[in-house]
């Protein structure tokens, strides 16, 4: 087992909270939240966020990925009349080039899969190989994921028509379901005097 310095480690823990510090940049608040998806990134895992709409769930992905060198985000809106295909990609034929892939929006380092319980259960199959296995299946041929291949997705708790439970199978790629409530009180001040242009 390789040993670790001591030093070493205060520079991890340096650069983890210099990525909280950018987070926070764009997202105000939502501490546990924010701790709880850097310990699934650390620890190569998904995440399950689930809150009410307007409480920056889909803004905390896209600064977490700006603030990530080298990252590449996707997101993808799941609805009930997606097919695998829109997420994973197609063969395709042209009478020139013959065979060709085209490459879905899965083949991203960091994902948003948005309100992920409104897809059907072709889709969700689709999205567990994804996650567990981090490959993909188009046609005959199977593709690696980039790496790392981070999930977060979101649902929200309120709406039942058009939802679809998801498979326990599914549950169990997620390594954290988080629940993200509303700001406090001192939060949004913060939110409204960032947004708001203050006239000297």
């Amino acid at each position: 087992m390789n040993h670790i310095d001591k030093k070493d480690l205060v520079g991890i823990k340096n650069k983890f909270q210099d990525l909280k510090k950018e987070v926070h940049k764009g997202v105000i608040g939502q501490e546990e939240t924010v701790d709880g998806i850097i310990k699934c990134l650390i620890c190569n895992s998904h995440a399950l966020i689930e809150g009410v709409p307007g409480v920056a769930k889909t803004l905390l992905i896209k600064c977490l990925a700006e603030t990530i060198s080298g990252a590449k985000l996707s997101r993808i809106q799941f609805t009930p009349d997606l097919l695998p295909s829109d997420i994973t990609g197609v063969e395709i034929y042209e009478k020139k080039k013959g065979f060709s892939t085209v490459y879905g929006p899965i083949f991203a380092t960091l994902v948003t899969a948005d309100e992920i319980n409104r897809a059907p259960p072709k889709v969700q199959a689709a999205m567990l190989q994804c996650m567990q296995e981090r490959q993909v299946t188009i046609g005959r041929n199977t593709f690696d994921l980039p790496k790392p291949f981070f999930v977060l997705a979101t649902q929200n708790p309120l709406e039942t028509m058009g939802v679809y439970p998801l498979p326990e199978a599914q549950v169990d790629r997620f390594l954290f379901k988080i629940k993200m409530g509303y700001p406090s009180r001192e939060d949004e001040k913060k939110i409204i005097l960032n947004n708001i242009d203050v006239k000297k």
